[in-house]
């Protein structure tokens, strides 16, 4: 079992910037990918950005050259560092994670809530 906790939401304007953390408990030598994914009001979850064990990311096209995912494994943690914010990136923001044995990221934080508003 893996369990994830998120912080670093609030409310910024346009423009500012946020890092979101993810920090992960439990079984977490078996971790592979996390990932952050958000969820708009009236809008299905989407994924924002996922990086491996390895350090490999992938980016959403709406946050690609914005958004910065990495990754400490000493610390068991991964970081979304969110640049140039706009309101159509308010969300509730997610952190999920899979492991070596379960795929498809069956893990999730409760989510942290960020809002873009001048």
């Amino acid at each position: 079992q893996v369990q994830l906790v998120e912080s670093g939401g609030g409310l910024v304007q346009p423009g500012e910037s946020l890092r979101l953390s993810c920090a992960a408990t439990g079984s977490i030598f078996s971790i592979d990918t996390m990932g952050w994914y958000r969820q708009a009001p009236g809008k299905l979850r989407e994924l924002v950005a996922t990086i491996t064990s390895g350090g490999s990311t992938n980016y959403a096209h709406s946050v690609k050259g914005r958004f910065t995912l990495s990754r400490d494994n000493a610390k068991n943690t991964v970081y979304l560092q969110m640049n140039s914010l706009k309101p159509e990136d308010t969300a509730v923001y997610y952190c999920a994670a899979e492991t070596l044995e379960e795929r498809g990221m069956p893990y999730w934080g409760k989510g942290t809530l960020v809002t873009v508003s001048s």
